[in-house]
């Protein structure tokens, strides 16, 4: 189901369809955002509101939403789309920093709340994998050969690389985990 996240009625109106049409929901996977690159001195406050909205206000929508569908049901799943930036800083990208940084509170404080209900919320934190977001960076020979040389793997991840540890966090195998950051980055944040 296609919608702008970042519209209140349009999240509200998504989940009521999900309601109506299946009377339930399991898993809610929350992986939409964007990533604008801009100096701090050329970022403009709507640049900034959009970045939050984007990357941490519609994670709240969508969750809040979820959990209506899912405490009736005493069961579900949350799972945020992190990113290492939450985690470390690059330039150019203040709001994609903060926004992720403060999605690791909420799973937190979300995770603390739900977990009476029989919900979980955990994260996953990507490191540098090959999307469209990041194609400028992978394209960049100087970016790619830092990542290559940074990384104890000494490669950027595959998408595929980020199927299991997602399935990992949707699955029962999981059902004692809550609160949590799961990092896939090949090894770049636990190394110097």
């Amino acid at each position: 189901m296609a919608f702008d996240v970042s519209d209140t009625v349009a999240t509200c109106d998504a989940f009521a369809r999900i309601q109506a049409e299946h009377g339930r929901l399991d898993i809610l996977v929350n992986n939409a955002g964007v990533i604008p690159r801009k100096p701090l001195l050329e970022t403009t406050d709507d640049d900034w509101a959009s970045v939050i909205d984007s990357n941490l206000s519609a994670y709240f929508r969508l969750s809040r939403e979820a959990a209506r569908l899912m405490v009736p049901a005493k069961r579900g799943r949350i799972i945020m789309v992190s990113s290492i930036m939450g985690f470390l800083g690059r330039p150019t990208i203040p709001g994609y920093v903060t926004a992720k940084a403060g999605l690791h509170g909420m799973t937190r404080a979300l995770a603390v709340e739900l977990a009476p209900h029989g919900i979980t919320v955990n994260a996953l934190a990507p490191g540098f994998f090959p999307t469209d977001a990041t194609e400028v960076l992978h394209q960049n020979p100087d970016f790619n050969a830092l990542i290559s040389t940074r990384a104890p793997m000494a490669r950027w991840g595959d998408p595929s690389e980020l199927e299991g540890p997602a399935v990992f966090l949707a699955s029962d195998a999981s059902s004692y985990m809550t609160g949590q950051v799961l990092v896939v980055d090949g090894g770049l944040t636990a190394a110097l």
